[in-house]
């Protein structure tokens, strides 16, 4: 994995024509970005699954990598509504979102459903961005156990295969701040070391989710491999911020 990390989910906040017009804006700007092209920083984007081809073929000639907001549990077979892990890698979609809370919550998804969907994804050649993170404020240490216990129920079964593991902790998505950065570097210092010590999941990498937006990834340093946003990169200035603060620290020793 490159040394910094940068991803964007657009959830259903555009419409189509609005999402091309930010895919346009954003392809403009990292194609003279000297951290993208070089993969000192990766960037990739999550759209919903209209926007996929084109944001494949707005983002062509770049680095940045696209991903579903969702993925299949199976490959192929009368499943209305699903789209499949072999037809994402077909398009030219290169990672799957699971496991969000938003689909824990409305959705009633499971992590035995989650592991399902991680199995899924890596056996063709997807890698997962797996959410995860507790429900309720709690004790920083409570919530370390707590996560890294989700991310191990959530890839129960997967093959091996590097996975990016989005730590957000879901009563700090959509709030006016994120988690204080104390917390969420204990947490993913926690959850590093259990995707270390596991040999399937060499290559793996942690970013934190959840409210988070400029200035956030310097306070981190390298506790974490970079962030994962959401409403704050709707305006392409406040992701080139995110950018530049990622192309410093990938220039520092971290």
């Amino acid at each position: 994995m490159p040394s910094v990390q940068v991803g964007v989910s657009l959830k259903m906040y555009f419409g189509h024509r609005e999402a091309l017009d930010w895919f346009a804006r954003v392809a403009d700007m990292v194609r003279t970005h000297h951290a993208v092209t070089s993969s000192a920083v990766s960037l990739f984007v999550i759209p919903t699954y209209p926007q996929l081809i084109p944001a494949v073929a707005a983002f062509a000639g770049t680095p940045v990598r696209i991903g579903a907001q969702d993925v299949a549990t199976h490959d192929k077979g009368a499943f209305t509504g699903e789209v499949s892990a072999v037809e994402l890698a077909e398009i030219g979609v290169s990672l799957a979102e699971i496991g969000h809370a938003e689909r824990r919550r409305l959705f009633g998804e499971t992590s035995q459903i989650t592991a399902a969907k991680a199995a899924a994804s890596l056996r063709n050649g997807l890698t997962p961005v797996l959410c995860v993170g507790e429900w309720e404020r709690r004790g920083t240490e409570d919530a370390a156990a707590a996560t890294v216990a989700q991310v191990s129920a959530d890839l129960a079964g997967a093959a091996s295969g590097p996975v990016i593991v989005a730590y957000e902790p879901v009563w700090a998505i959509g709030a006016p701040s994120p988690a204080p950065v104390t917390h969420i570097s204990e947490v993913t210092t926690a959850i590093r070391a259990a995707l270390d010590s596991d040999p399937q999941r060499a290559g793996s990498s942690v970013i934190y989710g959840g409210s988070a937006g400029p200035g956030l990834l310097t306070q981190l340093g390298d506790t974490v491999d970079g962030l994962f946003l959401g409403r704050f990169a709707h305006d392409p200035d406040a992701l080139l911020a995110v950018l530049d603060e990622a192309a410093d620290l990938a220039r520092s020793d971290r």
